[in-house]
């Protein structure tokens, strides 16, 4: 074992993350350590002359709120990651001996690493997410304020986005917007993976009747149309408030995991097979705890890349049900809701569909990078094309 030596200039990265990066070639990680800082930046200026009113409101200002707490707890986590990940650079860890043993993780990061295009879809994807983290202490107004400003009014200094018909800041609104549809699509697309792992793992592991039965319902509810379904659903069941929101993620997740449970019954079907399984079936170990703890795990390289990809098909979906106004109830604002806000203007004020149109637009396109990104690392085939 022999220790790496540090890169030339990888320590000034420890001023500014993600220039000791950018000055040893990797370009995109080192503008998206540098993208980091500038959220920090940005929010620690933007939050600081309000941090007493946001951490310890008055009364008459609706008392104690948790999501400035949340917003100040994440500033210092991405801070100290961004930090560690520099430190982490300018002094690499032991060198592995050529042909030694790896664990599958890293062997995964390193072949990741190597796809510039999934590199960027990651850090777009950390952007949004820090975005939302962050929102109580960029977003200047309450997002569901009225007559901040004159309504109508044109991007400019002050209201960087414009303002819709009621006077409300469209950049507030997008920055929490981005909170709701964010979260539907995360916990809706890992409500449907849990789902789909579980259906695809007790089919492809038991066979016979029971997998005949499992994949019977899974085509059913594939001939079915979505979007149909959604609105069916959707408008029968409607609510109002945080119960419309959990609503929305069921269906969302419900009528989403049947791809996921197809794609874990075949690597289920060849994981069966193999000699480790038979052994454990030898030892006389339950069935629960061999697809827990051996077949699941095995099984879920292809389910993380279909994941990752689902995100930006469950925001778009939130987004039509929304643009149908069958979405999230008014007031509270997601990307899709602010669109349909502003179709009604778009003539006389473009803005109001345009910037929540480029968020979703954004959101999308980075988790589609993402997801790439993980298959051509996950696929031996794949590596090394990029």
């Amino acid at each position: 074992m022999s220790e790496r030596p540090p890169k030339a200039n990888a320590k000034l990265g420890l001023l500014l993350p993600g220039l000791g990066h950018a000055l040893n070639g990797r370009w995109i990680t080192g503008a998206g350590l540098m993208a980091y800082v500038a959220l920090l930046v940005w929010a620690a200026w933007t939050g600081l002359p309000r941090a007493s009113a946001l951490l310890f409101p008055a009364a008459d200002a609706g008392g104690f709120r948790l999501h400035p707490w949340v917003a100040t707890v994440s500033w210092v986590l991405i801070a100290a990651g961004t930090w560690w990940t520099a430190w982490r650079f300018a002094n690499p860890p032991v060198a592995v001996r050529a042909g030694a043993p790896t664990s599958q993780w890293r062997e995964l990061g390193r072949q990741f690493r190597r796809n510039p295009m999934g590199v960027l879809g990651l850090h777009c994807v950390n952007v949004l997410l820090f975005l939302a983290l962050l929102t109580p202490l960029i977003a200047p107004y309450d997002p569901d304020l009225i007559s901040v400003g004159e309504p109508l009014v044109s991007p400019h200094w002050g209201y960087w986005m414009g303002t819709d018909e009621f006077g409300r800041d469209i950049f507030s609104r997008v920055m929490y917007g981005a909170r709701i549809s964010l979260s539907i699509g995360f916990i809706a697309v890992g409500l449907s993976a849990s789902i789909g792992t579980v259906v695809g793992a007790t089919a492809g592991y038991f066979g016979g009747a029971v997998d005949k039965l499992l994949m019977w319902l899974v085509d059913l509810l594939i001939s079915l149309p979505r979007l149909v379904l959604l609105l069916a659903i959707v408008g029968f069941f409607r609510s109002a408030g945080a119960a419309s929101i959990f609503l929305i993620i069921t269906i969302l997740g419900l009528t989403g995991w049947m791809g996921v449970s197809r794609i874990v019954r075949s690597s289920v079907l060849s994981l069966k097979e193999q000699d480790f399984i038979q052994a454990c079936r030898a030892l006389g170990l339950p069935n629960w705890r061999i697809i827990a703890l051996h077949l699941v795990p095995n099984a879920l390289a292809p389910v993380i890349v279909h994941a990752s990809l689902a995100i930006g098909t469950t925001i778009l979906v939130e987004a039509a049900l929304s643009f149908l106004g069958l979405g999230v109830p008014p007031p509270t604002s997601t990307w899709g809701a602010i669109v349909n806000d502003g179709r009604e203007y778009m003539r006389s004020a473009p803005w109001i569909t345009i910037f929540p149109g480029l968020m979703i637009v954004a959101a999308v396109m980075s988790f589609n990078l993402l997801g790439d990104g993980l298959r051509d690392a996950l696929d031996p085939k794949l590596r090394g094309r990029s």
